[in-house]
């Protein structure tokens, strides 16, 4: 099973979703958002598992600072200009995402059983 973790360096969550896939001597391949953000595409594939207004981390500074709580807005596009506003990790396995820290769901698409 090909597992991708969608996040940045930075970020505790991130850090422990690599840590736990690499505990169980899972392979994944990391994604640093810092780096390179998420085509619209990708966002629509992880919006089929995760509603896309989940996706979007509304307790990040970077949101506040751009006022995204008093301004309405598409979220797809903010994302797309900004991917550090995404909720990490994000967790990809195959056609199933999970995003924000989920152990149990992430030992469920391990296990098959998502």
């Amino acid at each position: 099973m090909n597992i991708q973790i969608i996040g940045t360096k930075k970020c505790k969550d991130t850090q422990k979703a690599l840590r736990f896939f690499s505990e169980r001597r899972v392979e994944v391949s990391f994604r640093d958002l810092a780096v390179k953000g998420l085509s619209s595409g990708e966002i629509r594939n992880i919006a089929v598992c995760v509603p896309v207004d989940e996706l979007i981390n509304k307790n990040s500074p970077l949101y506040e600072k751009k006022n995204l709580k008093y301004i309405s807005h598409n979220v797809e596009d903010v994302l797309l200009e900004e991917p550090l506003l995404l909720k990490t990790p994000i967790v990809r396995a195959g056609k199933k995402s999970v995003s924000g820290l989920a152990p149990d769901v992430w030992a469920d698409l391990i296990s098959g059983n998502s």
